[in-house]
């Protein structure tokens, strides 16, 4: 059976360290991944429908899963937006697939970034991190003949951690390239 070479990181190296580190006294209270939330706002759609159809087909082959369009909840009218109008695409992944993806972003797409000097190390206070991505072409699923519009993406990390420190420990073991300041 196939498992992510992440997760067994995970299991061997960084529950061991963080439990060290914090001074857990069961494994069940170190904090996991538990799931990836990568998220593309579309506000061009309004005019391009087609624009949406290109991003649910290049967000699905960047997660390796079918991306769902997402609607707007209420009327804008200086954006021209009616409540239900499809706005955004999303995709959640979980288990393996989170792994893989979690390990092409590390190792393949973040140094793709041209002058890249680490992420923001900002977490949102209850242990979730959120990682905006100014252009899809970084991975290497995304064929750049065939793109529409280069669009920007947000990944965010759902952690199991109580605190932002906790959480911060967990990405960084699992080998996420913050930046060294404390901002």
């Amino acid at each position: 059976m196939y498992i992510p070479a992440l997760q067994t990181k995970y299991k061997d190296e960084i529950v061991p360290a963080l439990m060290k580190e914090f001074g857990y006294k069961t494994i069940m209270q170190v904090p996991k991944l538990q799931k990836i939330v990568i998220n593309q706002g579309v506000g061009q759609a309004i005019a391009d429908k087609k624009l949406l159809e290109f991003g649910v087909k290049e967000l699905s082959d960047i997660a390796g899963q079918k991306a769902v369009q997402t609607n707007s909840t209420k009327d804008i009218s200086n954006f021209k937006l009616r409540k239900n109008m499809p706005i955004g695409i999303m995709v959640t992944l979980r288990r393996d697939r989170m792994f893989e993806f979690l390990e092409r972003l590390i190792s393949v797409a973040l140094p793709r970034i041209r002058d890249f000097k680490g992420i923001n190390s900002k977490l949102d206070g209850r242990g979730n991190y959120t990682l905006g991505i100014t252009e899809q072409i970084i991975f290497p699923e995304i064929d750049l003949d065939k793109i529409a519009k280069i669009m920007g993406l947000q990944v965010t990390f759902v952690t199991s951690a109580d605190t932002d420190e906790e959480a911060l420990a967990l990405l960084k073991n699992f080998g996420l390239p913050f930046k060294n300041n404390k901002n």
